[in-house]
């Protein structure tokens, strides 16, 4: 399907097998006039360099052999895609696929925290619409993650919220504290989640909408959460969909976590503490990028790449 789209014979296909059992085939793909074919040949070295016995979960398996775990760093490592126009669009920008037979997905290289906002339906739209949908994405999911933290210390500080804002300060705060109830908003949110993945097709919506107002109500009237707290963490919930890597939204989702308790406890100073906490693990996030670090363009700062992220234009 790659080469469908792409008939160029500078398009190479280099096959490897990994696994000393399952002899997996793995294929790194790139074209040989667009890639830096110097971390071409790095990328070779280090999936000769694999020694195990099978890649039991495919492209999974793959990155984990590639790139050493860091437990306390929950960004994802490389970007995958199911679609072979997303692939062959990534080809053309110099960028480096890697096929792992039996797998569905084909991982993308490098990868920084700017890619992961891409959507490929944005370029099915005329750049000024593709351009709305992007920005709005980046501005809703970093809402996901200060949301929460600032409402905390709009409560910590109702002195220092404005008049037309005085409404986001509850009247009542409930039988548990506050940084109680966001954390059970949070469970409650994500129990439902698993119980929709692991519901039969046809029930799996009506699940989650039934549940979701039965336990909100519910959990209101007998004082476990606070009107508040449920829309907050609902707004939350919607707005993770806003973006498709679903281990990004999770590592977003930890790192809140994190940034309401350093809230909690520190106030400003624990949200600023949790700032830079997240910055350090952004940026020491240990990725295949090469010579480029994680939140490429913006470090190091190309302002022309940055643009192409977050606006739809031509090149």
């Amino acid at each position: 399907l790659i080469r469908r789209r792409i008939r160029d014979p500078k398009l190479k296909m280099s096959y490897m097998s990994v696994g000393t059992r399952s002899k997996t085939d793995v294929v790194v793909c790139y074209i040989e006039d667009k890639a830096d074919l110097g971390y071409v040949d790095t990328l070779k070295k280090k999936i000769a360099k694999i020694n195990v016995e099978a890649l039991t979960v495919g492209t999974q398996s793959l990155v984990e052999c590639l790139i050493p775990s860091r437990w306390y760093n929950p960004f994802p490592k490389v970007r995958t895609t199911e679609r072979p126009d997303a692939a062959a669009a990534q080809l053309m920008e110099g960028n480096v696929l890697i096929i792992c037979d039996n797998s569905p997905e084909v991982i993308i290289l490098p990868a920084s925290l700017f890619d992961f906002m891409q959507d490929t339906n944005d370029f099915y739209f005329p750049p000024l619409t593709g351009s709305y949908l992007r920005i709005i994405r980046y501005i809703i999911f970093f809402m996901t993650l200060l949301f929460m933290p600032l409402w905390l210390i709009a409560l910590h500080n109702p002195e220092s919220v404005p008049p037309w804002l005085e409404f986001i300060i509850p009247q009542e705060h409930g039988k548990l504290p506050i940084l109680v109830q966001l954390f059970l908003a949070e469970f409650i949110i994500d129990g439902l989640r698993l119980a929709s993945m692991n519901t039969p097709g046809m029930l799996s919506n009506s699940l989650s909408v039934i549940g979701g107002l039965i336990l909100g109500d519910f959990s209101i009237q007998i004082g476990w959460l606070i009107p508040e707290v449920v829309v907050y963490g609902a707004f939350v919930a919607i707005a993770n969909f806003s973006q498709r890597n679903y281990e990004l939204g999770y590592a977003f989702k930890f790192l809140r976590l994190i940034l309401l308790v350093l809230t909690w406890y520190f106030r400003l100073w624990g949200f600023i503490a949790g700032l830079f906490l997240i910055f350090f693990l952004l940026i020491s996030n240990k990725t295949l990028n090469n010579s480029h670090s994680y939140l490429y363009p913006l470090i190091p700062f190309n302002a022309k790449a940055l643009k192409r992220m977050i606006f739809r234009v031509r090149k």
